[in-house]
This record gives C-alpha cells, sequence and structure tokens, in this order.
C-alpha cells in the first residue's frame, strides 16, 4: 500500500469538493434519468433504466470512496493534513467498475438497436468481456512494481485483451447501424464511434 502524502488545506479540499461534485452530479443524474423515462421513445426507455443503475451504483461507491477519504486524513494544527492511521480505500473504484462498466456496455449495445438473437449473443461476450477487462487489471493496480515489463506490465497487457475486443466489436457495430442512419443520428453514432477511440 502507497504511503499517504501530507496535503495542503487547499490540495485536500481540492479532493474533496470533487467527490463531493461527483456524487451530487451522480444522483441526480439518476434522478433525470428516472423523471425523464417516459419522455422517450419506448425502445430506448431500458437504457435510461440502465443509466440509472450505473449512476446509482456509481454515486455509492463514491459515497464510500468519499467516507474513506475523510477517515484517512486529519488536520493538524499548521492546517496541514496528516494520514490518520486509517488506509485510503480507493478499491472500491474497481468494485464500481466491475459492476458499471458492463452495464455501460449493455446500455451501448441497446442503443444501437441490433436484433434480439444477435444482440443476446453480443451482450453475454461484451458482458463477460468488460468484466474480464476490469477483473483482470486490478492486480496491476495494487503491484508497487512500476517498471513495463513487471507483473504489473503483465496484468495491464492482459486487460487489455478484453477492451481491444470490446472496442473492435462495437466499432464494427456502431459502423453497421451508422450505415442505417440519416442526418444527425448519423453523425451522433459517428461521434459515438469516435468517443471509443478516446
Amino acid at each position: 500500500m502507497l504511503e499517504q502524502p501530507t496535503l495542503t488545506f487547499g490540495e485536500y479540499t481540492l479532493v474533496y469538493n470533487m467527490l463531493s461534485f461527483a456524487i451530487a452530479s451522480m444522483i441526480f443524474s439518476g434522478l433525470f434519468f428516472v423523471l425523464s423515462r417516459d419522455r422517450v421513445a419506448p425502445k430506448y426507455r431500458i437504457s435510461l433504466v440502465v443509466s440509472t443503475l450505473v449512476v446509482g451504483i456509481a454515486a455509492y461507491h463514491y459515497l464510500r470512496i468519499f467516507n474513506s477519504w475523510e477517515a484517512a486524513y486529519m488536520i493538524t494544527d499548521a492546517g496541514n493534513y496528516i494520514a490518520s492511521g486509517k488506509p485510503f480505500n480507493d478499491a472500491y473504484r474497481y468494485i464500481d467498475w466491475l459492476l458499471t462498466v458492463p452495464l455501460l456496455v449493455v446500455e451501448l449495445v441497446l442503443v444501437i438497436g441490433l436484433a434480439k438473437d444477435k444482440q443476446s449473443s453480443m451482450l453475454t461476450k461484451l458482458v463477460i468481456a468488460a468484466f474480464l477487462m476490469i477483473l483482470l487489471g486490478y492486480p496491476g493496480e495494487i503491484l508497487m512494481d512500476d517498471s513495463l515489463f513487471s507483473m504489473r506490465g503483465l496484468w495491464g497487457l492482459l486487460s487489455t485483451i478484453p477492451f481491444i475486443y470490446i472496442v473492435y466489436v462495437l466499432w464494427g457495430e456502431l459502423g453497421t447501424a451508422m450505415a442505417d442512419q440519416t442526418g444527425k443520428v448519423q453523425i451522433l453514432f459517428r461521434n459515438i464511434r469516435l468517443l471509443l477511440l478516446a
């Protein structure tokens, strides 16, 4: 585990406020998705339900990160923040991603609008790949060796394989779906496709 650094008041407060902002954003995004559900076409309503699940799960885990952040530091008489002796647990990020990344893949596949038989098969493969990507990345995250040709690098490489598979499949399916669209919708599909590479 990494040693927690001493932080200035500004550094501690910046992280504190950004975590608070992220939690509020997720909670109210979820509320927006719930309230908007009846205002979208019926075939896209399940996507809003999935979006609500994603931000709800993320809000919970970021609240846990926030609580861990608060507990991990205490203020000194000089106004700096030092480690309290309680470790900062950022493993919540990976637990969050283990749940939300597969759901985001589900959401994207639902929006593409594939035939049900193809959609079911693709979802199974992509959800497993997303799960493996996050699961294989975690050991590399917790290892301390930073050299490229280390165990950390190996876990990074292994987690990249399912990522490449996900991008490859979605790139192709979005391209096919984009060809069936016109005007602004085609531009949106093109932008989603490019966002996969970002």
